[in-house]
This record gives structure tokens, sequence and C-alpha cells, in this order.
């Protein structure tokens, strides 16, 4: 039995027994419950700190646990419908209004857990078995044993890993040009609050990731979709949009795009960088999949930021998406003033990352565990990728899968117009399966319905074939 089952079943089971006990009166000591429930101890000191912590129990170190007083119960619920109006669109001086309204459901959708039994394809991060969890542990331990460990650390980062990050982006980028955030979707926010001024359009690839629409609509930005096709972003339509628009910033992921999965080509990369030079514009570049290559790859391009010395390129990329979710380390690579102006919204913002995930970011990526890692994870994204596609293709051949990934996490499939998406998604769940919908992924009307699927978050390929069988017994339910 999973320990998590074994907590919830044991703190069940103490809260029919609490009955038989006055308030104040002691319970039986932890050893007496691990011999009458078989359980271990942890799962003992787990269960009583669920029920301490909804206040049916008081623990008293050395002495054990007791049954609490029984809580008041909470004051009425005051009338809270002011804040409609405190909370809906605000009209500046020159007239403009700017929605305040935060979209989360295209990220949550990815956070969420399923229920049990359920299995996970709109996860978006690795599944525990392919976390590296004891070399983040002992990481952990040695980090906590560095002098100052719990000290405050620069506001830019520890240099180690500001160096680190600038060897890892490569080209001419320097430690002094490196910010160390808290993970990915932070640095994101950052950028695009130094870089555009709300109301603003900032240009985007169609489809593209969620949780950078939200944030730029949450600092009242107007996402602008750019098409993209197998080879990255258009170039011709990013010209175009940047003359229709006078937009100051393009968001793009050149490697692994999520969720299209498809890398710029060379010749792009170079026309999208020109592109945004000419326009005065910056390149934000979501660098977040380069450590999620499959095994297959060819070898990986250069950063766009490798590559331009004229500050033109802006750089985010985060160690989050290949160890844990839990991680959340990440980099702001930019060169000349905007350098100032990003350092500067996130000591607004939050300070610094904390030290001791710093230090143990330090501890994993020196450890020889490190590249052992990335070499499992990049093997075993491989076999996945291969064992979904091959199951789309078996289960699912309505389905199209424009472009087969040699890098990241998930497979991005077309519906038939036959099959409405809105539907499939609750279909879905209710045969054992949750898929990402493709709405969220795009700034503007989509042109089809669409799906993300990760075989990342399952458990392994048995999982991967299963989740496909359960997701034809949907579509049958659908349009039988």
């Amino acid at each position: 039995m999973q320990q998590r089952s074994s907590v919830g079943e044991l703190a069940n089971s103490l809260k029919v027994e609490l009955n038989r006990y006055s308030i104040g009166e002691k319970l039986p000591s932890s050893r007496a419950l691990v011999e009458r429930y078989r359980v271990s101890p942890v799962t003992v000191t787990r269960a009583l700190a669920q029920l301490a912590a909804e206040g049916l129990v008081v623990t008293r170190p050395g002495a054990g646990a007791y049954r609490a007083e029984p809580r008041t119960a909470p004051p009425a619920a005051g009338d809270t419908s002011w804040q409609q109006l405190a909370l809906s669109a605000d009209t500046g001086a020159g007239g403009d209004t700017a929605p305040r309204a935060v979209d989360a459901s295209g990220v949550l959708v990815t956070l969420a857990a399923p229920p049990p039994g359920v299995i996970e394809f709109n996860g978006g991060y690795l599944h525990p078995a392919l976390q590296p969890e004891r070399a983040l542990a002992a990481a952990l331990a040695r980090a906590g044993r560095r002098p100052g460990a719990w000290g405050r650390p620069p506001a830019d980062g520890l240099p180690e890993l500001r160096a680190w990050f600038a060897r890892e982006i490569g080209g001419s980028v320097t430690a002094a040009e490196v910010l160390v955030t808290a993970g990915g979707q932070s640095a994101l926010t950052t950028a695009l609050r130094a870089l555009a001024a709300p109301g603003t359009p900032v240009l985007v690839e169609s489809p593209t990731y969620p949780g950078m629409l939200a944030v730029a609509r949450a600092a009242g930005l107007r996402p602008v979709p750019v098409p993209t096709d197998a080879d990255g972003i258009r170039p011709d339509l990013l010209e175009a949009a940047f003359r229709a628009t006078g937009a100051r910033v393009v968001v793009c992921q050149p490697l692994f795009q999520n969720p299209t999965g498809a890398a710029l080509i060379a010749e792009r990369r170079a026309a999208v960088v020109r592109i945004a030079r000419a326009a005065g514009a910056f390149v934000v570049e979501d660098d977040f999949a380069r450590r999620l290559v499959h095994e297959d790859a060819a070898p990986l391009p250069p950063t766009l930021a490798a590559d331009d010395p004229d500050g033109v390129v802006v750089h985010v990329c985060s160690l989050t998406k290949i160890t844990s979710a839990s991680l959340r380390v990440g980099a702001l690579a930019a060169r000349g003033p905007v350098l100032e102006r990003l350092r500067a919204i996130q000591v607004v913002d939050s300070f610094f990352v904390p030290r001791p995930l710093q230090e143990t970011a330090l501890e994993l990526v020196g450890s020889p565990a490190w590249n052992r890692h990335l070499r499992a994870v990049s093997q075993e994204l491989r076999n996945r990728r291969d064992t979904m596609t091959a199951a789309v293709a078996r289960h699912l051949p309505e389905l199209a899968l424009p472009h087969v990934p040699s890098g990241g996490f998930h497979v991005w499939l077309r519906l038939p117009d036959t099959l409405p998406e809105a539907a499939l998604l609750p279909a879905a769940l209710r045969t054992g399966v949750a898929v990402a919908p493709g709405r969220p992924y795009f700034a503007a009307e989509p042109p089809a319905g669409h799906i993300r699927l990760s075989f990342a978050g399952v458990a392994g390929p048995a999982e991967i074939a299963e989740g496909v069988r359960r997701l034809r017994t949907a579509i049958d339910e659908l349009t039988n």
C-alpha cells in the first residue's frame, strides 16, 4: 500500500476512535498505534500531524497526543459583494480600460492532480520515477551543511550559480549578465513587465504556452498571435505583425516548443533576431526544454542569446522541468540597459531566491549524478515518445499528429472537425484519462480542436498504452 493512502486510512480510523476519548485525554502511544494498525512509525507521525492540522488532536513533544477542545463555529460570512466593483476594470487617465481579471485555468490544467486511478496525460512535470530524488536529497543535505547556507544571498543570485547558467547559455554571455530567478514562470513574469507597458501588444507564437499568455494578460498586455509551423514561428508573418502592431516584444520557444514540439530551423533563428532588431524590439527566448532532449536527437543548436551580441534577446531558462516542480530555480540573461530594469523588478517583487534552493541547485549540477540523470531522462523520454506515437497511430488514427518531437514531454494532436474538444475532455475523464485541452494555447480563435498528451507525467510505457486505449473508448462514446 502506498504510504500516502496509508496515512489517510490511519487518520480516518483515528478520527472514528477519537469519540472514545474525553477532551484532553491522551491517545495511545505511537508505538502502540504502530503495533495495532501494522503501519510504519512515519505513517503514524504523519497521520497524527494531519489530525493536529485539522484541530482534532494536540501533540506535545515527549508526552504524546491528546484529544483537542472542539473548535468553535466560524463566524457567519459577511457581505463580500462590494468586491465585484472594486475588482472590476480600471479606467486610466486617458480613458483606456485595462482588465484586471487573471485567467489561470490553462495553467491549472497542468498543475492539478487528477483523481486516483486517472492516468495523467495532462501533466507538465516529470513523474517521480523520472525525477532525481536521491540526487536532490543528497544535494539538499550537502547544501544545508555549507557555511552560511541560510544567510542572505546576493540579490542577483550566487556568483557560482550565475556563472554555471552563463556557461550553459553559451556564447559570450557572462555571469554578470545573469540573474537567478524563482523558476521559469517567475522569469517570464519579470521579463514581460520589464519590456512592455500595460495596454501594449506582445507578439506570441500560435499556439503557445498558456502560462505565458496568463502572465501577459495579468500584466495588462495584449497577446497578438503569430502562426507557427513544423519549423517554428514564421518570419514573414512575424515581420508583418511587427509592422501592423508596433509591438516591441516577441516571446518564442525556439527549441521543442510547447505545445507543438517544433524546433526553430537555422535560417529562421537568424531571421527572428534580425526582424526584431529592425523593429527595435526584444526577443524573449523561453528555453525551457533544452535539457529534455530525446536520446536520438541531432546535436542541439545554440541558444538565440549565444549568437546575439546586440542585446536583442532576453533569455529565460530553468532547472525545474528536468528535476522537480519544487526546485524552482531558473535564470534571466540580458545585456545592456534592460538588465538593470530586470534586476530592479525582480528585487521589488521577491528580493531574492532563497539561498538554500540556490545552494541545492549548485550541489546538484556539480555532482556526478547530474549528467547520469540527464542521460537517463533523455533515453526514457525517447522511449515514452515512441510508445505514445505508436499507440496514437494504432488506436487514434483519426487524430492528426503533424509533428513528432525530438525533445520535450508531449505530443500535440489535432482533432477532426466532427469531434468537439469541449466534449472530449469530460468524456476522457469519465474513462479514466486526463488530457490537456488545446483552446488555452491560442491567444485568439483556434483553427481547430486540439489536445496535448504528456508522456512524462505517467509511470511508464504500460500506462501510456492504457491511457491511449481509454481515450479511444472516450472518443467512441462521443462518435457512436
